[in-house]
Order: structure tokens, then sequence, then C-alpha cells
């Protein structure tokens, strides 16, 4: 049996925590695009449901958030069983709470957006913080978060409309779920 050196033990911790990492960075992009692909069907079905019954806007997004929500809960739990990682407990709900209200504070409180100003601003505002996730867990959220954010923009400066709403179904709804299909390919 061989000795092996100060530097080949250090190769091999490095090596090691390499490994670490992208097994890690592996997990959180599972969870999270299963997390995208649920919160985009409830975004695209909350517009077009929002596209055939516009007097009950506020119900049908309060129910899409609650549901969303629930959805990450549901499937952090579930995740927890298999990766035995616990992502959901009670500070993840109260930075949801805090997260929701301050939103609300912002566009409905001190805003008082419309329709189409309040269609624009929850996903930019959700996308803001896939762009911080990003800082912490991979660029997948940085540029998911810029894309929607910019074909947001463009939907709402150039899409006129009730057409806005398919357009968001689309780019919102839609961009989720194929953002969170991308992140299992990577």
């Amino acid at each position: 049996m061989t000795d092996i050196g100060a530097k080949e033990a250090a190769q091999a911790l490095s090596d090691i925590e390499a490994i670490v990492q992208r097994v890690r960075q592996s997990r959180i992009y599972d969870l999270a695009s299963q997390i995208m692909i649920a919160a985009g069907v409830l975004v695209l079905a909350g517009n077009l449901a929002n596209f055939v019954a516009p007097s009950r806007a506020t119900l049908i997004w309060v129910a899409v958030n609650v549901l969303t929500v629930a959805s990450v809960a549901a499937l952090s739990l579930m995740g927890r069983k298999t990766a035995g990682v616990q992502s959901f407990d009670l500070k993840v709900l109260a930075a949801f709470l805090l997260f929701y209200g301050f939103g609300i504070l912002c566009s409905v409180v001190l805003g008082q957006y419309g329709p189409r100003e309040l269609g624009a601003f929850w996903p930019i505002y959700f996308m803001l913080f896939y762009c911080i996730a990003g800082l912490w867990f991979g660029r997948a959220f940085i540029f998911i978060g810029f894309a929607i954010t910019v074909l947001t923009l463009i939907g709402y400066f150039f899409i006129m409309g009730a057409a806005f709403l398919w357009w968001m179904a689309a780019v919102n709804g839609g961009g989720l779920i194929l953002s969170g299909l991308w992140m299992r390919r990577i």
C-alpha cells in the first residue's frame, strides 16, 4: 500500500468537493424544475381564466397563488422524503407571506395598478427573485428571470388589449414550463 502525499490528498479533497457541489446543484435544479412546471401550469391556466372571466381576476389570482404555494410545499415535502433535505418549513412560508405582502403593498395599496399593470408587475416581481436566487443557485435562474422579464416588457409595451393575457399565458406560464423542462436537462 502506498502513502499519498499532501498534494495528492488536497487534489482528492478538491475533486470530492466538486462532486458534492454538482450533486447539490443537481438536486436544487431538480426541485426547482418541478416547481417551475407546476407554477407554469397554474399561471398559464390563471391567464386563460382571466381572459374568459376578467371580472373574477382577483379571485383567480388569489387561487393561483395559494395553489402555487401549496404546490411548492407538496413538492418540497415529497422531495424531502427522497433527498432527505428539508426545503419547506415555517421560514419558507414566512418568506412567501412577506413576498406576497410586499407585492400587494406596492402594486395595490401604493401603486393602485390597473389590470394590465398588475399583469406585468407580478411576473417581473417574481423574476427579480429568480435572478437573486441565481446568485446562489446557478446562472440558469438568472437567465430564466431575465428572459421572462424582457418578454413581459415586450408584451406590456407592444401587445394591446386582451391579447396581452394570451401573451402572458405563453410568456409567463409557458416560459416557466419550458424553463422547468430545460432545467431537467442541465
